[in-house]
């Protein structure tokens, strides 16, 4: 179980043999690396698995491995087209498996030589690579880098949202109990025996094909992540990619994803943020994985018309972007409006 979605296996993964399971998506959600929060946003689960398996069908297309097998409906695994037409929104999506070995945390640090050791040639890369087609106001970017750094002509950021012609990538720690940016040289350690520069080129390959999608829907693809895994000598797409939780996109200056319930947070819940913020930093200091252990403060359930407003927006959104009546849903610009006025 991931905080968001079940993990189900059919066949297990081996040294020399993928295996064979799904995702199952449900309503929870997470914010600020909490886990699952104590309420449930409606549909949400089946918008995920809708555009998640979307998306997948357009890499395949466009000649990008991915993981995905199809979507599960009455137990037969189907494509997603044939989902709709039957008048099913799916929340289970099969997929290939990879074999994900322990990351052990000792002396205050990871291991990852003991990874790979048993990893083989079979294994999930324990990075996230992160793309930004934009750099906004509140970017963590901003406060690790400078402009130059990205080749940008500028000596500061600006007060304003920096729109970039090429996207940056960069890589992240996933297995680690708090996310951690790492240099090139750091990310290709890390990832054993898959390439850096094929792991760049496919995070540029979804990142180029989820914003041409989104743009067709009037949406702005703002930035997202891939997740890969490496199978003797080839790297596939793994997870969910190109979703309102991986992704962020905006609509009419409006965010149209996960990043609306985290902004209502920090503004209605603000004692617990700092909490979570707190906790993590003294995590550091201390040399310990598991933060939530140290936060002293609890998320607060949110009220039902915000997780309505959520709902809507996570349904209108999915409903655009496949270009498809999916789920009774407003439209995105009266969607957009009631996130607007939270």
């Amino acid at each position: 179980m991931t905080s968001v979605k079940e993990f189900r296996v059919d066949e297990p993964a081996t040294a020399d043999q993928l295996g064979r399971g799904s995702f199952v998506f449900t309503d929870d959600y997470s914010v600020f690396d909490w886990g699952k929060m104590p309420d449930e946003i409606p549909d949400k689960g089946a918008s995920l698995c809708t555009m998640g398996a979307f998306n997948f069908e357009l890499l395949e297309e466009n000649h990008v491995p991915t993981h995905y097998e199809g979507v599960v409906v009455d137990g037969e695994i189907v494509e997603l087209g044939d989902a709709l037409a039957a008048g099913v929104a799916p929340d289970e999506m099969s997929i290939s498996l990879t074999q994900v070995p322990d990351l052990p945390f000792d002396g205050g640090s990871y291991d990852y030589d003991a990874y790979h050791a048993d990893a083989g040639q079979n294994y999930l890369v324990p990075l996230e690579i992160v793309f930004r087609n934009r750099v906004p106001v509140g970017s963590s970017l901003r406060s690790r880098t400078d402009p130059s750094d990205h080749g940008l002509d500028r000596d500061s950021w600006p007060d304003e949202v920096v729109e970039l012609d090429e996207p940056i990538v960069e890589y992240s720690t996933k297995y680690e109990e708090q996310d951690r940016y790492l240099d090139p040289a750091d990310a290709d350690e890390i990832a054993g025996r898959a390439d850096i520069d094929r792991l760049d080129e496919l995070a540029r390959a979804v990142n180029h094909v989820v914003t041409e999608q989104a743009a067709d829907a009037g949406l702005v693809h703002e930035d997202g992540k891939i997740e890969c895994l490496y199978y003797e000598g080839e790297i596939r797409v793994a997870d969910v990619v190109g979703t309102f939780d991986e992704n962020r996109f905006s609509y009419d200056d409006q965010q149209v994803s996960k990043e609306v319930v985290r902004q209502y947070h920090k503004r209605t819940q603000p004692e617990w943020v700092a909490a979570v913020g707190d906790a993590k930093d003294r995590a550091d200091e201390e040399g310990v994985a598991d933060w939530k252990s140290l936060c002293d403060h609890r998320p607060e359930p949110l009220d039902e018309d915000v997780l309505g407003v959520a709902r809507d927006l996570y349904c209108a959104g999915t409903n655009a972007y496949v270009a498809a009546d999916v789920f009774d849903a407003p439209s995105l610009d009266a969607a957009v409006a009631a996130a607007r006025d939270l």
